[in-house]
């Protein structure tokens, strides 16, 4: 009977530690704990830059900067430039967003080319601006608009809205699915 008990005792010690021992590898899914996943964190973006260069090479390259430190809300932004164009002109732009609430300030524009398959920039002149715009640069199925190419016609006056899309769960190559990561109007003036 003392050997069975011991048997027993030793058993009972054992499956103690093992169970005491064992880890546990499994990493909680948003089934198990019923919340949802994190979301895909949104940078801030502070400031939108445009870079214009001349097709013709006669007319130095010059940039429109809108900016707000504090982000959408708060604080009227501290920079908000108009564009001004030459009537009939061919223009290549370059687009760069930027965090400048941090030191040194973040260029986003990186991460929108690491995850262009889930970015569009959106272009929509209106009020009567003689303007059309092309975005030149692709995913390797649609269209991004980090690169564009812009032709200006008559001399008019008008606005063009810029529109950065986040759109991971369905970019189609428009304007319409997913989130807006930064949205800005830009008066624009063809002479």
């Amino acid at each position: 009977m003392k050997t069975s008990m011991k048997s027993m005792l030793f058993i009972l010690t054992l499956s103690l530690v093992i169970f005491a021992c064992k880890k546990d590898d499994k990493t909680p899914t948003p089934s198990d704990s019923g919340d949802t996943p994190p979301p895909n964190e949104e940078e801030l973006i502070t400031t939108v830059v445009l870079t214009f260069t001349d097709t013709t090479g006669l007319v130095a390259p010059f940039t429109v900067t809108f900016a707000d430190p504090d982000g959408d809300g708060g604080n009227a932004p501290t920079t908000h430039e108009e564009i001004h164009l030459d009537s009939n002109k061919y223009y290549n732009v370059s687009i760069q967003f930027l965090d400048e609430s941090k030191t040194p300030a973040e260029d986003i524009t990186q991460e929108i080319e690491v995850e262009a398959a889930e970015h569009i920039i959106c272009y929509a002149p209106a009020g009567g601006i003689n303007l059309s715009v092309l975005r030149t640069d692709t995913d390797g199925t649609f269209e991004i608009g980090l690169a564009s190419f812009w032709s200006s016609g008559a001399a008019s006056m008008g606005t063009l809205t810029v529109v950065l899309k986040h759109q991971p769960d369905g970019k189609d190559g428009t304007c319409l699915p997913g989130d807006t990561d930064v949205e800005v109007v830009f008066n624009i003036h063809i002479n």
